[in-house]
């Protein structure tokens, strides 16, 4: 069975899940726990991305996590990355913690982020793992029923909206433990295509989103084959004359071929254009951003890439 297309866009909604490898614990004590929590925080402050929700359980975690750069991958690249090479040297273990890779479902907030962080905060009583929700310290449920505070790195203001600014989060509380004990239906029965969560108008729209992924691409492998053939002063040239050398554009989009498919050292990359190696990231991820929302730098960056691999 092919597996369901990675779709990444600036301020995209996921409910991210991933389970150990045969089903086994990933969690078995609390500093295991603590480092987890430890990775979302450094999500947030690296990579910008945004936790709403979380809930971790015994072999697998769930997070409600947006995503403003577009940058879901590296994000994901970095916590269960980072937490397996933790797992695997505390234990003297080798190999993989988790089982394939995480699934990432696209979410439309508005119609079921409320709903999501229900289900999700409900798991561990549904489970039997606690017999009173609030007793459960390892989701973000506590802080969101106003029983702990919120560390500085959970963004609450999506779920808190749907309340009224007076006793938001007891009014909260109360939505969540009113079905404890009821039969209670999964919002990710409305899951289409494996990948997204929302009404049809928002599966159209993504699934548009999608066609425009493949097709964009289709000329990715081509550039990436160039890697060995490229030099950064064969980029700049190229760069130069696909946009022009008016503005700091042709600068941009030149740090972004080499970052990205040129093969080059950072540091080679940022001697060249007078920047330090943060800088050449910071510029390549910007780059992307940037042309997700104007076409001209799209259009400017598509055409410098296909004459990238016209002229090899």
């Amino acid at each position: 069975m092919a597996r369901p297309l990675r779709i990444e866009f600036p301020g995209c909604f996921y409910h991210v899940t991933s389970r150990g490898n045969e089903r086994k614990d990933i969690f078995k004590n609390r500093k295991d726990r603590e480092k987890f929590l430890s990775y979302l925080q450094s999500s947030v402050e690296r990579y910008g991305a945004k936790i709403h929700v979380y809930c971790l359980m015994t072999n697998h975690y769930h997070v409600l996590m947006e995503t403003p750069q577009g940058n879901l991958s590296q994000i994901m690249r970095h916590i269960n990355g980072a937490y397996t090479t933790y797992f695997n040297i505390k234990r003297k273990r080798t190999g993989h913690l988790f089982q394939g890779r995480y699934k990432a479902i696209v979410v439309e907030a508005d119609a079921y982020a409320l709903e999501l962080s229900r289900y999700m905060h409900l798991n561990p009583v549904r489970v039997g793992m606690v017999s009173k929700l609030q007793d459960y310290e390892w989701s973000s449920y506590r802080s969101y029923a106003g029983l702990a505070p919120p560390p500085d790195w959970l963004t609450q203001d999506l779920i808190l909206k749907y309340f009224s600014a007076q006793d938001q989060k007891g009014k909260y509380l109360d939505f969540v433990e009113t079905l404890i004990g009821e039969t209670y239906e999964t919002p990710l029965k409305a899951v289409v295509a494996s990948s997204l969560l929302g009404s049809p108008g928002f599966v159209e729209e993504i699934s548009e989103i999608q066609v425009r992924h493949i097709r964009a691409d289709r000329t990715a492998p081509a550039v990436k084959q160039l890697a060995g053939q490229l030099s950064i002063e064969k980029v700049v040239d190229t760069v130069k004359r696909a946009v022009g050398e008016e503005g700091m554009l042709w600068r941009k989009i030149s740090i972004h071929l080499c970052h990205r498919y040129g093969g080059m050292k950072l540091k080679e990359i940022g001697e060249k254009f007078g920047v330090g190696d943060a800088a050449v990231s910071v510029t390549s991820k910007r780059l992307l951003l940037q042309a997700a929302k104007d076409r001209k730098t799209k259009e400017a960056l598509e055409a410098a890439k296909k004459l990238l691999i016209v002229e090899p």
